[in-house]
C-alpha cells in the first residue's frame, strides 16, 4: 500500500480532530482514534460495566455506535461532509464488559456522492465482534477547517 500524500492526510486528520472536538458522544464512549488516513480509520474502546444488556453482555448497540464513529471518520477524510445513509451490522462474538474493542474502517468503493464501507470489530484477543458495512452520502458542503496551530 503507498502511502497518502502529505496535504490528503493532513486534511484526514485535521477533519476528524475537528470532528472529534464536538462529538460528546464519541467522547462519552471513550472512542480513541489510533490511526486515520484517507478513507481509512482505527478506533478503540473499552466496554464499561453500564454498557451491558439484561444478559450481562454488552448491549448491540456499543459495537454499532463504535463501527458507526469509525465510518463516520473515516468517511469524512476528503473534507466533504459525509452522512451514514444505510449501515448493517452482525455480531458473530458476544462482548463483555472489560473487553477492549477495536473498529477498522476501510472505504470499499466510492462515487462521487455515495461511497460504500466495511467495518470489521474485533477484541483484545484479535476476535471479529462485530462486522459491519455501511453507505454513506457526500454532501456539496465542506468541513470548515481551522488552522491546526490554533
Amino acid at each position: 500500500m503507498t502511502e497518502p500524500r502529505t496535504d490528503e492526510q493532513a486534511l484526514a486528520a485535521s477533519v476528524v480532530r475537528g470532528m472529534l472536538e464536538r462529538d460528546a458522544f464519541s467522547r462519552w464512549l471513550g472512542i480513541d482514534v489510533l490511526a486515520i488516513a484517507p478513507g481509512r480509520c482505527t478506533a478503540r474502546m473499552t466496554v464499561r460495566p453500564e454498557m451491558v444488556n439484561g444478559f450481562g453482555v454488552a448491549h448491540g448497540g456499543v459495537a454499532y455506535a463504535l463501527a458507526d464513529s469509525a465510518l463516520a471518520f473515516a468517511s469524512n477524510t476528503n473534507g466533504r461532509v459525509t452522512v451514514a445513509i444505510e449501515n448493517n451490522i452482525g455480531y458473530p462474538t458476544a462482548v463483555h464488559p472489560g473487553n477492549v474493542l477495536t473498529a477498522e474502517a476501510v472505504e470499499v468503493s466510492a462515487a462521487n456522492r455515495v461511497a460504500f464501507y466495511a467495518v470489521t470489530v474485533r477484541n483484545e484477543a484479535g476476535v471479529t465482534v462485530a462486522d459491519f458495512r455501511g453507505t454513506v452520502y457526500r454532501t456539496g458542503q465542506h468541513h470548515e477547517l481551522r488552522d491546526p496551530q490554533s
